[in-house]
């Protein structure tokens, strides 16, 4: 098949999104489909380069931090992709390259499919003074977006739901997103994880409990920094990523003298992520923002425990007392977590169900099963 891949978002950009796409973009790639991307560039520039369209775009952080849109027609790389004649059409974001999506989907006759990656209904601070309000403006655009598709990919039964709710009538299918396991098995050698160790000044004695993501509203972080047991000195939490909420949490830090036992990691490069996660004991986050959680699956393949704040959308990867917990209070979260750093014979158990429980979010599982949806909605074209 010829897939064409949209999204607002791509590489070097980090994000859960463009995790997805890259890893959905490879996976395809390694089944044998011809695979190309139309996405927006970090310049004025349009260009085109190794099969991928970069559009000239503007930054748009004032709305959202990291955030870009179109400033062009784009009419170049619209014809020249109709032209190229996709089988499918594949948007993962529903701002700037959704119209173009759609357009090219109509004008070849492919269906147009798409990925809800977002939980807008979480992120109504950025772009709503009234959270009711926010929320009523939040499925009204997903509902009028998703109207346009031929079907809707969601990682989890959690947004299925949701979708339903708002009254999206469009077939949906649940696939999780999945990642290239191999990057995240836990082989790193100690002198690496002992040198990196030594560059963050965490003490060498010290377990690591470790959050990678945006430092953003969103994501809870007051909350894993306020549970953070001060009286643990041997602990040390880890916060790798960076984002418009660090210089609060920086001074929640203060306020709270945990400056000895919590460090600000700022964003790293996702070839070198592995290594942070392979420092941890246990993989934390308070967030309930999530439509699934890539780093949840990221720590899971790096064999570490997931604490986590319950959410529905972790009831099919995160199972108490198997390759971790759920937690829904602070009293819950000591408890888990004075269990996982106290016992280590649990850990190891632990760690190697986590391991064994990533195994079905494997990138090739997660192509293959995107690839169901695309022969179907093909084959129901044909038939009509």
């Amino acid at each position: 098949m010829r897939i064409l891949l949209t999204s607002d978002a791509y590489k070097p950009a980090i994000s859960g999104v463009v995790t997805s796409l890259v890893n959905l973009q490879q996976g395809l790639t390694q089944l044998g489909h011809e695979v190309r991307v139309l996405t927006l560039g970090e310049s004025h520039r349009t260009y085109y380069k190794d099969g991928v369209w970069y559009l000239s775009s503007l930054s748009s952080g004032k709305i959202y931090p990291g955030t870009r849109v179109r400033n062009t027609l784009a009419w170049k790389p619209v014809k020249d992709l109709i032209n190229w004649r996709p089988d499918v059409v594949h948007s993962q974001c529903e701002f700037s390259t959704f119209p173009l999506a759609k357009h090219i989907a109509h004008a070849v006759k492919a269906p147009l499919v798409h990925t809800y990656h977002t939980l807008y209904e979480d992120y109504t601070t950025y772009f709503s003074p009234n959270e009711k309000m926010g929320k009523v403006m939040a499925q009204h655009f997903s509902h009028r977006i998703l109207a346009k598709t031929d079907a809707v990919i969601v990682p989890t039964s959690k947004i299925d739901r949701l979708l339903r709710s708002y009254g999206v009538l469009r077939p949906i299918k649940v696939i999780p997103s999945g990642i290239d396991l191999s990057r995240f098995a836990p082989t790193t050698e100690k002198k690496v994880l002992d040198a990196l160790r030594a560059d963050l000044g965490i003490p060498e004695n010290n377990q690591v409990i470790v959050y990678v993501g945006r430092l953003a509203e969103e994501k809870n972080l007051n909350e894993l920094i306020a549970n953070f047991p001060a009286n643990r000195i041997d602990l040390t939490l880890l916060l790798v990523g960076d984002g418009p909420q660090k210089q609060q949490l920086k001074q929640q830090v203060v306020d709270l003298g945990l400056q000895k036992q919590v460090v600000f990691a700022g964003m790293q490069d996702p070839k070198d992520i592995a290594f942070f996660y392979q420092l941890g004991s246990v993989f934390c986050s308070a967030s309930t923002s999530e439509t699934q959680g890539m780093t949840y699956i990221e720590a899971l393949a790096s064999a570490l425990p997931v604490l986590c704040r319950a959410d529905d959308c972790l009831d099919d990867l995160v199972e108490d007392g198997v390759n971790g917990w759920q937690y829904h209070t602070s009293e819950e979260f000591h408890q888990y977590l004075n269990l996982l750093c106290s016992d280590a014979m649990l850990r190891k158990k632990i760690s190697d169900q986590a391991l064994l429980s990533s195994a079905r979010y494997d990138r090739m599982i997660f192509a293959d099963s995107v690839c169901a949806v695309y022969r179907d909605l093909i084959e129901k074209r044909l038939k009509k």
